[in-house]
């Protein structure tokens, strides 16, 4: 047993184990490259306007019993519009003013109840089938 050659082959299996190490790296961080590029394609901009209606998220709503409580609530005023994504609200009712960071918030469009409402009956689906 020549104790060199086996030095020579331990550090050239040392010097392997690092050049696949380094590659599992970069292989790592193109994937997360790809995975960010591909989320932040997918991620709408908030812009919001003075005057706009918006909907508060309220986080805290857990609490509170009943399964179909929406956690998003009553229709806000925005105010006006601060830099770093900061939002100053306005409540239509008490008159109070707040500020939330824009990630809580999100427009909204108002309740559009339908106009016409079509009724069908059974009697006159089975009258059609007779004839």
């Amino acid at each position: 047993m020549d104790f060199t050659k086996a030095g020579i082959a331990r550090k050239l299996q040392l010097e392997e184990l690092e050049c696949l190490r380094m590659e599992a790296y970069e292989n790592a961080r193109i994937y997360k490259e790809k995975t960010k590029a591909f989320h932040d394609q997918h991620i709408r901009k908030k812009d919001f306007q003075e005057g706009d209606k918006v909907l508060l998220y309220n986080s805290r709503l857990r609490f509170k019993p009943g399964k179909l409580l929406s956690r998003w609530d009553c229709p806000f005023r925005v105010k006006e519009v601060k830099p770093y994504g900061v939002v100053e609200l306005f409540h239509p009712q008490s008159g109070t003013t707040f500020k939330v960071k824009s990630h809580r918030i999100k427009k909204y469009h108002g309740y559009k109840s339908p106009k016409e409402l079509e009724v069908f009956l059974l009697e006159d689906a089975l009258e059609g089938r007779e004839a």
